[in-house]
Formats: C-alpha cells, structure tokens, sequence
C-alpha cells in the first residue's frame, strides 16, 4: 500500500485552515501548526497532529520531523516577515518541497529567493479572477491550465441550440474543444414542487446541445474569448 503523502501546514488562519481541510479530505495526513492555543484546540481533531508551537523558532521548528514531510505549506498570510522567516528555516532544515502563500508581488520574490518550490497569491489571483468575469460576464467561470491556456465555463449560445457537435465543429473553427456539458432538469416530487436536479455530460460527435447547457470548454485564451462572442 502506498504511503500517505504527510503535510505539514504552517499558520491556521482562513486559508491554512481550508488547505487542511482539503487535505484531510482526499486522503493526506496533515501536520498542522499554530502559535495560537484557541487554533489549535480547535482543530486538533480534525487533522493527523496539530501542534502548538511559534514557527519562527529554529529551536523550536527543529523538534518536528520535518524528515518524514513531503510538503510544507507556510499558510501566512499577513506577516510577511514571518512567513520569510519560516520559509527560509524551512529550506535551511532541508524540507523536501516548500509551497509559500504570497500577498504581494514583492512578497512573493522574496519568497523564492529564500528557498519557496511554490508561491501562491490569493489576493492577485482572485483580483485577476473578478477583473476577467467583470470583462467577460457570459464566461461563468475560468481555471488556468498555464499562461495560454484556460478552461472555461459558459452557457450555450444560442445559435448553437439544436445542433450537434459534429456539425458544429467547433475544433476546427475556433480551435477549442467541448469536454463536458453540465445540464439542468426540473422533474415533480410527490407534494407538486418543482425539483431541480443536474447532470454532467461527456460528449461525442452526436451530442445535441440543448437551451439553458453549460459548456466546458479548453482552448487558448484568445480563441475562448472569440469564441464566446458567439
């Protein structure tokens, strides 16, 4: 059987509290550490170890196994310097792979030159998020594969309702691909109230789309955005 991948999660605030449960949710063990007593209590049974300690410590930091850590997420978020400090410890003590939550561009160099794998930052992230859906209000919503390529979620147009893939071709006209529709049914429960229910289709060539479709599609982002003038 192979190993659980164990995590050690540095700073329980919001976003270091989510990130474990996550975790804990598809199957890793999850060290999880806090300078706040009331944090950890609280967390304590929902995770593998949740440990009491002030991360900026050396001393203290050494006296976790950080050997037997696959991952360590410093979860920071608003003290730069400690979430530095802690990365640059970290490094020093050899940790396999260091992922850093940013809040500021600067930040996240900083960062990376003290020894972080991977930076995250929430704050850009989300804010380029909302600027592209105030932009683009037809696309429900996008998840970045790489810098040119996204996924993208919108509804159906309606010069496509009826027509099935195949002739639409949608491939060779605006180079992106349909790798799921997400379609809603409203049936009638045994009082007369409208029930709403919803399933998610991967289709073929003779898949018809159908009023009121969700569409996820992959492709570039120049073609996705040509394609949803459609």
């Amino acid at each position: 059987m192979a190993k659980e991948t164990l995590f050690a999660v540095i700073g329980l605030g919001t976003f270091g509290e989510q990130v474990c449960e996550v975790l804990m949710e598809k199957g890793g063990r999850v060290l999880a550490i806090d300078n706040r007593s009331e944090i950890i209590e609280k967390i304590k049974d929902n995770v593998t170890q949740a440990i009491l300690l002030n991360a900026t410590d050396e001393d203290a930091l050494s006296t976790i196994p950080f050997e037997d850590v696959d991952i360590a997420i410093v979860a920071i978020g608003e003290n730069k310097e400690a979430s530095i400090l802690v990365t640059a410890i970290l490094k020093r003590m050899g940790v396999s792979y260091i992922l850093a939550r940013a809040t500021s561009e600067l930040h996240s160099r900083v960062l990376k030159q003290v020894g972080a794998d991977e930076v995250v930052n929430i704050e850009i992230s989300e804010g380029k998020r909302v600027a592209q859906k105030l932009l683009a209000p037809e696309i429900l919503d996008r998840i970045p594969i790489s810098e040119t390529i996204t996924v993208a979620e919108l509804y159906v147009s309606r010069s496509f309702i009826g027509k099935n893939l195949s002739k639409l071709n949608l491939r060779k006209k605006f180079k992106i691909n349909i790798i799921a529709i997400k379609r809603s049914f409203i049936s009638i429960d045994e009082l007369g109230n409208p029930v709403k229910s919803e399933e998610v289709i991967f289709p073929d060539s003779d898949t018809k789309l159908k009023e009121h479709d969700i569409i996820l599609v992959v492709g570039r982002n120049e073609d996705i955005d040509i394609f949803k003038e459609y």
